[in-house]
This record gives C-alpha cells, structure tokens and sequence, in this order.
C-alpha cells in the first residue's frame, strides 16, 4: 500500500510531480489557467466596433447640444454648425421661461416615478399569480392581457378622455397616471421571468411554514424577481418620462408635462429652433442624470440575475 501512495504522489502530473526547472507542476498550470476572476481583453477590431456605436449613440446629444448654443438664423445656413457656439445659457434661460420648465419637470417627475412604481408592483403580482398560481379561466385571462397589446392606443382616446371629463379630472396629473398605471407588457414579461426564476417549492415550503399571499410575495416573489423588475422599472421610466400621445390631450400649458411644454416652444411665425432644442436639451438632462446615479444597480441587478439564471 505505500509503494502505491508513492507512485501515485510521483507520477507525471501527480501531486507531487515538480514538472521540468523552472517549469511550473501540471496541476499549477491547470489551477492557474482555470483560475476564475480573469479579465478578457478585447482586440482592436473590437474596440473600433465600440467606438463607432457610441459615437453614433452620442451624437444626437451633441447635436443637440450644439444647436442650443447657436442662433436660429445660423442653424438655417449652409453648412450647418458642428461645433459649440456661445448661447447656450441664453437659450436655455429662455426656454425655461417660455415653457415653464420648471413646472412641467416637477410633474414629468412626479407622474413618471408614479406609473413606474404601480407598474413595477402591481405587474411583478398579476405575474406571480399568471406564472405559479392555479385559478379558473387563468389562460383565458392571460389571453386577453396579451390581446390588449394589440388594440392601438388611437382607439381609446375618446372614451378615455370622455371617463377623464366625468371625473373632472381634466388637466390633473391623476388624469395622465391611473390609465398607465399597470400595462400589459409588464404583466406578461414578469409572467415569463418568473415561471423560470421562481422554483415551485419555495412558494411550497413557504405555505408549510405558515405563511400568507402578501408575505410570500414580500420575502419570497420580490427577491426573486428583482433583476426583472429592475428592467421594467427602466423601460417604464424612460417611456413614461417620453409620454406625448396622451398627456397633450389630457393636459395644457397651465399644467404640463415635459412633452406638453415642449410644444410651447415650436409655437410663432418662424419658430426658433435653438430654443426649442435647449428646451429638448433641459428635458434629457434628468434621464441621463437618472442613468448615472442608477445605472450600476440597474446593471449589477440584471447580471445578478443573468448569473442566478
């Protein structure tokens, strides 16, 4: 029995195997290259293809930027400016004025976070009961909030303005947020994440233990679903900060949203174009501001749940 230990600790690529001077041992080879941690490190083709798509992705902020810095008449001369100008304060100052802003930021900000929080909730819920609860007509239901994706949006103006009316709810931002509160797509995508990221018997063995609907969903759905909720939470904020279809029905200059105030802006025998880009430029600003204070938990929640998956 020892004669075997022995062997078997000097055989090549054994233990105890030292490999060649200065030569590092097999097994220190394999442990070092499946060392986990290492960085890959991209060529230069790679690098190219990067800087060409942010380039590309920079360039309407640029531009915009650019035209809210210069004067109307020479953003109507040939060639077009590329490069700043020196009345970018001036026209921003004036858009903020002429459209009232500062209002119309306040309300963006209010009716946004507003729809993306409803949204965020009562979508990870309506999911959690499509994906793993067993009730009645439940495909049928399911059929139908898909099928409501379809209807354009066009449609239900009329009767929707007409509730709004009813209510007295005309130019008040409750107007703009309860018919956005939930929507389908948010239903369906936290429906399809969870029935893969939510095992079965967790809910299972949380029912053993005693616990009830709302404290499953509090310490069990809302964990398990937050790399997805974090990506509605993103595309509902950027969509609801966006929103012109509805709100310039539903809402005027006395009381606008960011859109709503924009078009303020265009309004006059010529319309000056370097005010109304220093007003699109004032309305981008709190979203870029939003992704660079957010952006890495949006980011880490949704390669924390890529790694989980």
């Amino acid at each position: 029995m020892t004669a075997v230990v022995a062997a078997e600790k000097h055989k090549p690529g054994g233990p105890g195997d030292p490999g060649k001077p200065g030569e590092p041992g097999r097994r220190g080879r394999a442990g070092r290259a499946g060392r986990a941690g290492g960085q890959l490190h991209g060529g230069r083709i790679t690098y190219a293809v990067l800087t060409l798509f942010t380039a590309g992705s920079l360039f309407p902020l640029v531009w915009t930027a650019i035209a809210a810095s210069r004067t109307n008449s020479r953003l109507a001369g040939t060639p077009p400016p590329f490069w700043f100008g020196g009345r970018l304060l001036q026209n921003l100052e004036a858009a903020w004025t002429d459209a009232n802003m500062g209002l119309a930021l306040l309300n963006t900000t209010v009716v946004a976070g507003t729809v993306t929080v409803g949204t965020v909730l009562f979508s990870t819920i309506a999911g959690f009961a499509f994906a793993k609860l067993r009730f009645r007509l439940k495909n049928l239901l399911l059929m139908l909030t898909i099928a409501t994706m379809m209807v354009p949006p066009q449609l239900s103006v009329v009767p929707l303005f007409m509730t709004v009316a009813e209510l007295e709810w005309t130019n008040q931002l409750q107007a703009v947020i309860l018919p956005t509160l939930v929507s389908a797509f948010g239903v369906f995508f936290m429906r399809q994440y969870l029935t893969e990221a939510l095992p079965t018997e967790l809910i299972e063995a949380a029912r053993v233990d005693g616990a009830g609907s709302l404290r499953i969903i509090w310490h069990v759905v809302f964990p398990a679903a937050r790399p997805a909720m974090a990506v509605l939470a993103m595309l509902t904020f950027v969509q609801a900060w966006n929103d012109f279809f509805w709100p310039i029905i539903a809402l005027t200059q006395d009381n606008p949203t960011v859109q709503v105030a924009l078009t303020g802006l265009g309004r006059g025998y010529i319309p000056d174009q370097s005010v109304i880009m220093a007003g699109a430029l004032l309305g981008t600003l709190p979203l870029l501001l939003a992704f660079t204070l957010f952006g890495k938990q949006i980011v880490g929640g949704i390669m924390q749940g890529a790694v989980k998956g």
